[in-house]
């Protein structure tokens, strides 16, 4: 199961670095084609899409790298004892939500679906298409929560303790810039 989770949260990292890499390739085809006189049709649209989607992929992966804000600059100031509760509770509170945030968006994205809402952009597609990504990204980011929550509850270091702490050990403080 633990390779499974990894090479998920892995792959949902990757794919956010080719929505990256593909935005990047949209404007310059735009801006390439704007200088050839011909135009893009629905360039912005698909930028909007591919960020969107960059940012909703990526967040399971930057959970587990331990790059996303959370409260450990708090949590740090505690004794051990209290440290542990408190992150307990922190990741339970953030399990809840998450999973709150799950439900709220399959929701959406179902009733685009149901309601055959259209993109109101150029591109007249299905919108619960582009819309997916952020679901995915919602449900990758609730279970490496949960996945973490569950390291927790059984005693082990979660995966984004252990790379600030591989960081720090390595002399990188580029997160404190």
């Amino acid at each position: 199961m633990r390779r499974f989770l990894d090479r998920l949260y892995a792959a949902s990292g990757a794919l956010a670095a080719v929505c990256l890499a593909s935005i990047a390739a949209v404007m310059l085809a735009q801006a390439g084609m704007r200088e050839a006189g011909m135009l893009f049709r629905g360039a912005d649209d698909i930028v909007a899409w591919l960020c969107a989607a960059s940012a909703f992929l990526a967040l399971g992966h930057t959970f587990r790298r331990g790059e996303l804000v959370r409260v450990g600059l708090l949590i740090e100031r505690l004794p051990a004892g209290a440290r542990r509760q408190f992150a307990l509770a922190a990741l339970g509170f953030t399990v809840l939500f998450c999973g709150y945030m799950v439900y709220a968006v399959l929701r959406f994205v179902y009733e685009s679906w149901k309601f055959n809402e259209v993109a109101q952009g150029l591109i007249q597609i299905p919108i619960w298409i582009p819309q997916m990504s952020f679901a995915a990204g919602a449900v990758i980011l609730f279970v490496a929560v949960l996945d973490e929550f569950v390291v927790l509850v059984r005693g082990g270091t979660p995966a984004y303790q252990a790379a600030e702490d591989e960081r720090r050990a390595s002399k990188d403080f580029s997160e404190t810039l």
